[in-house]
Order: structure tokens, then C-alpha cells, then sequence
């Protein structure tokens, strides 16, 4: 048996975070402690969430994914599972919204310290996904982050927009 089958057998079926049934093809695998920090691939460090929680908790320390479940103030509200694909109000659309998100929230998690010339920005975007992004998605995100408002560029400087967090 699969870790990700395991942990969702152990789980009910049920995302670790929000206790939502997870649909076919939704979970992953959230490392507490994520790996780039140490973390094992043990089970003991592994839960089983969907894919938009993954993407939001990325690599921070379980210090900041417990504050991140506890600024929920309340039951966790899964990303996903919000209006429609919604962050604090303001609609996400399209395939790359989980990555949109994940920026979105690393970006808030920042406050003052965002990045705020183009160049940086697209930097801080491949390290949200670790480098593994192409150029191509780098400047996607980009482009799409501009285009729905979330960030504003005037020259190469750059300013934001951003949905307010819940809570």
C-alpha cells in the first residue's frame, strides 16, 4: 500500500487540517516538518491533505503551519473548499490556481518585507515552489498575479494588492 493510500485509510478518508472528505485525485502528502527543514517521509511526519493546503504550507516550519491553522480561528477552512475557489473573498480561476494561492499566501505571510522590484518578485515566486518551476512558469505566475490586481508594476518597482487574511 502507497503512503498516500495508507494515510488517507488511517485519516477516514479525511484531510489532517479540515476533516473534509478529499475527492479522487485531490490528496497529497503534507510533511509536518517538510523536508527542505529536515523532515522525514515517515508517517510520523506525514498526513495526508488536499493539494491546495499542500501548496499553501510549501516549506515553512511547523511553528508557521500552526499559526496558519491557528488564524483560522476556528475550524480549519480548507483553501479549497472556500466559495468556489475563493482567497478571503476575491475569486480564483483557472489551473494554476493552487500555485496563485500559494504565492498569495507567502506573500501575505511577508507583510512588509514583499519583494518590490519585478526581478525579486519572480525570485520569490520559483523559491515558493523550491526552483522547480521553468522560467516560462515563473513569468506565467507573474503575468497572472498582474493581471487579476494582486500586484501592480510601475517601471520595475513593484506594489500590492492583496485580498485581506482571514481572520
Amino acid at each position: 500500500m502507497k503512503q498516500l493510500e495508507r494515510l488517507l485509510f488511517l485519516q477516514g478518508q479525511r484531510c489532517f487540517f479540515c476533516q473534509q472528505s478529499i475527492p479522487d485525485g485531490e490528496a497529497s502528502v503534507e510533511h509536518l516538518v517538510a523536508s527542505a527543514n529536515g523532515g522525514t517521509n515517515g508517517d510520523d511526519n506525514c498526513v495526508a491533505c488536499c493539494k491546495a493546503v499542500n501548496s499553501a504550507l510549501g516549506s515553512l516550519s511547523i511553528k508557521e503551519k500552526l499559526r496558519v491553522v491557528l488564524n483560522q480561528r476556528g475550524p480549519f477552512s480548507c483553501p479549497k473548499s472556500r466559495n468556489s475557489n475563493q482567497i478571503d473573498g476575491a475569486a480564483l480561476v483557472g489551473p494554476d490556481e493552487e500555485r496563485i494561492f500559494a504565492v498569495l499566501a507567502d506573500l501575505q505571510k511577508r507583510g512588509s518585507a514583499r519583494p518590490r522590484k519585478v526581478g525579486t518578485l519572480q525570485n520569490t515566486i520559483s523559491a515558493v515552489f523550491h526552483k522547480k518551476l521553468t522560467e516560462q512558469e515563473v513569468e506565467y505566475l507573474f503575468e497572472a498575479l498582474v493581471a487579476k490586481g494582486y500586484v501592480v508594476v510601475d517601471d520595475q518597482k513593484v506594489s500590492y494588492a492583496l485580498p485581506q487574511r482571514a481572520g
